[in-house]
């Protein structure tokens, strides 16, 4: 058979050449990774206990999501880990060829399964089940040269109006910043005058619940059917408070003679950040660094320039004045460097 091709070069140059035409067609359209994707599946659950040790977490949180979720279908192992921040991950290893996002819907079904046995404030923090995904893309960092801006506004404006953005485009997998610093009342306990009042951090706990709350009080002169009403109101409720002086004046304690205490008597109400944990900068400037991970079988240089052109349209339309962003790193001069070899060896080797 081959002795065909060497009787027939014309036929052998023609059947070199389409190959050649079909593969340059088809080089611009194949999925590009800095690494393939040989990894197995895994699977991430996270959890967030505000003010517990590590051992306090993986007693009553850790311990309860591992035994549900041991024995998943097609689980080759799983790791935990907890900090003494209150965070904690576990992440689930499955076997080659499983499909990720079934691995993903068994594993959450475990952890609904004994979410109402973990304790509320897990419950109410949030527990997230996702896909792990291992290949890095690019880091985005937003910046800004004023002074008068912090790391916390970094945070929250990148938050609202660059990550969302970003993680709407198409092999796009994950879209974090570093560290949070969500915007959060901070109350800082006096405990000299809690005990002097008698007042413990139940009470405190109590009262912010009760107080500053979301809350639905109803309609007045509704009509029921069977009488008609000329009027109707809709009670409104203020929600949660917004500002510390609010939440200053929340009431903790009361008696028959008009004596009232407040939580500004016994605590110190601030506005700042819900964790200060990391801090990012970039040139010694205060910066919040959106991390990107890739989604298997997406085409990383593409993915790249989609990513750069929107959040260059973002500058463009809303960044502040003194605002910038830097491309730190992008996975894309590696991926650019090594095609551009390939082709180099292709045209050597013709």
């Amino acid at each position: 058979m081959f002795s065909k091709f060497l009787h027939r070069p014309a036929l052998a140059i023609v059947i070199s050449l389409l190959i050649l035409f079909m593969g340059g067609l088809a080089i611009n359209v194949l999925p590009t990774s800095q690494f393939p994707s040989v990894a197995p599946p895994s699977v991430v659950v996270s959890v967030s206990y505000p003010g517990a040790s590590a051992k306090i977490l993986i007693e009553s949180t850790m311990v309860i999501l591992e035994q549900a979720i041991n024995g998943v279908p097609n689980m080759r192992y799983m790791m935990g880990d907890a900090t003494s921040a209150g965070e904690g991950t576990i992440q689930v290893v499955f076997e080659p060829g499983t499909d990720p996002n079934v691995a993903v819907m068994n594993v959450n079904n475990r952890v609904q399964a004994v979410k109402n046995n973990l304790p509320p404030i897990v419950q109410r923090e949030g527990i997230i089940v996702m896909q792990n995904m291992s290949s890095m893309l690019m880091y985005v960092n937003i910046f800004s040269k004023d002074k008068n801006t912090d790391q916390n506004f970094l945070y929250n404006y990148a938050t609202v109006n660059v990550l969302n953005e970003i993680a709407r485009i198409p092999g796009v997998g994950r879209a974090t910043i570093l560290g949070n610093r969500a915007y959060a009342m901070r109350i800082q306990l006096n405990l000299d005058r809690m005990r002097a009042y008698k007042v413990d951090a139940e009470d405190v706990m109590e009262a912010l619940a009760d107080q500053s709350m979301i809350g639905s009080p109803g309609r007045l002169g509704q009509a029921t059917g069977q009488t008609s009403q000329t009027k109707e109101y809709v009670l409104t409720w203020i929600g949660r408070y917004q500002t510390p002086e609010q939440y200053g004046d929340i009431i903790l304690r009361a008696n028959s003679e008009g004596q009232i205490l407040r939580l500004r008597d016994v605590a110190e109400v601030t506005l700042g950040s819900s964790f200060y944990d990391l801090y990012s900068d970039i040139d010694g400037l205060p910066a919040a660094a959106i991390v990107l991970k890739q989604t298997p079988g997406s085409n990383a240089t593409e993915v790249i320039e989609k990513v750069k052109e929107k959040v260059e349209a973002i500058k463009e339309s809303s960044f502040p004045p003194g605002m910038d962003y830097a491309i730190t790193y992008d996975v894309s001069k590696f991926l650019d460097a090594s095609i551009e070899k390939v082709i180099h060896t292709l045209f050597e080797a013709f």
